[in-house]
């Protein structure tokens, strides 16, 4: 055959961090004893009353279409969760919600980008960002947050990084994958760059409810009225409600844009899962104290692994601050021997870690840091001791 296949879909690569997950998960198939620091996933079951709200949603028949982007009783309950936590406030026909943090992500690039539209992202980033802005028909352009300055970057280098095609800027706090929370300051700097030079600010706030040590989660679009005019503010119920199969995400921007994007859904799926809305309508309106025991976990982990990380030789990391990941520069490693190996990438590092330790990680060279692997500790905390405990015996190995 002489058909030709899509240039743009085979430009896009596979996700790194699904692929090393699959791989862990086949080798568990077989009987080995794996640990897995990969995947973004918390381990815990979806609370009781929120998987009971889908079975109420089954048995009463709520399976059917529903508006495109989404019913409004579900809306009206993410306008309050925006008003009481996050101090914005928002009409339904501000919001979006879509099949999952990823979706509402898609839509928001499709919604506002034009062929050859910039779009900045700061590194580290989460590896799908520059994948979905070229979908879009948009360019990356990728600004660097050095170790030095804690993985975050400053208004002055986002300044620095504007042209006449800067559409918008992707900020992603808590970040995935480093753990670190931009504070109000940096936003607000942030904030007055994204205002006198006239761009969006996509923010990726889906581990909002994830900080730890005294951190407070602060919106950039609740700073002041001309940011909240250019902030489409992004997020969902995978990570902090333990829904990640669920697929439910939410956007809330300009009622324009809003529209655009419900548009463009009633094309792509027509809806999201009905059941999953009702049980996003629980998780929002319901009891928050499963949230809080899981989020005072994830803590216990956190600083569990950080401590053993911190002891370990040939690593280093900064002590991540929300979300629930650990960014770990492995650089030291490099030009080391395992047997007759030498490490000279991450992806050196994750691979022998896996196929001679059965431990998963993920190495960084998607995410923007070539010299970092990311550990999640969503995982218990037996399994994260095991981890390190092989960790340690890996590094010692090395000549």
């Amino acid at each position: 055959m002489s058909l030709t296949l899509s240039e743009k879909a085979k430009s896009v690569k596979p996700s790194s961090t699904l692929a090393i997950t699959a791989k862990a998960k086949e080798m568990k198939a077989n009987n080995i004893d794996v640990v897995g620091f990969g995947a973004g996933e918390p381990d815990f079951n979806t609370p009781d009353n929120i998987c009971e709200a889908a079975i109420d949603a089954i048995k009463n028949g709520f399976t059917k279409y529903t508006p495109a982007s989404g019913t409004n009783e579900l809306k009206e309950a993410i306008c309050k969760k925006f008003e009481t936590f996050n101090g914005l406030k928002y009409t339904p026909s501000q919001i979006v919600i879509s099949n999952g943090g990823k979706h509402g992500l898609s839509n928001v690039f499709d919604a506002i980008l034009n062929p050859g539209d910039e779009v900045i992202i700061p590194a580290p980033y989460w590896l799908s960002y520059p994948e979905m802005v070229k979908l879009s028909d948009g360019v990356p352009v990728i600004i660097t947050g050095s170790k030095e300055q804690g993985y975050k970057v400053t208004a002055e280098q986002i300044r620095n990084a504007v042209t006449d095609k800067t559409k918008a800027l992707v900020l992603n706090t808590p970040s995935n994958p480093t753990g670190m929370i931009y504070t109000r300051e940096e936003l607000e700097a942030i904030a007055a760059v994204a205002v006198e030079k006239d761009f969006y600010v996509v923010s990726d706030e889906m581990y909002e409810y994830l900080t730890y040590a005294g951190e407070k989660h602060i919106s950039i679009a609740s700073l002041n009225d001309e940011i909240y005019k250019r902030t489409i503010t992004c997020s969902g119920v995978s990570k902090s409600y333990a829904m990640t199969g669920w697929r439910i995400g939410y956007t809330a921007s300009s009622v324009e844009i809003a529209k655009l994007m419900g548009a463009m859904q009633s094309h792509a799926t027509s809806n999201p899962n009905s059941i999953a809305q009702k049980a996003t309508l629980e998780a929002l309106n319901g009891p928050q104290d499963q949230v809080m025991l899981m989020c005072k976990e994830f803590d216990e982990r956190r600083k569990y692994m950080y401590e053993r990380v911190c002891n370990m030789p040939l690593l280093s990391c900064i002590e991540p601050k929300g979300a629930f990941y650990v960014f770990i520069d492995i650089s030291a490693t490099f030009g080391k021997k395992y047997k007759d190996t030498v490490i000279t990438t991450a992806a050196d590092f994750a691979d022998i870690f896996l196929n001679d330790y059965a431990v998963a990680v993920v190495p960084c060279a998607d995410f923007g840091f070539a010299d970092h692997i990311r550990l999640s500790y969503a995982i218990s905390k037996e399994q994260i001791a095991k981890g390190m405990d092989r960790l340690e015996k890996f590094l010692a190995e090395l000549k």
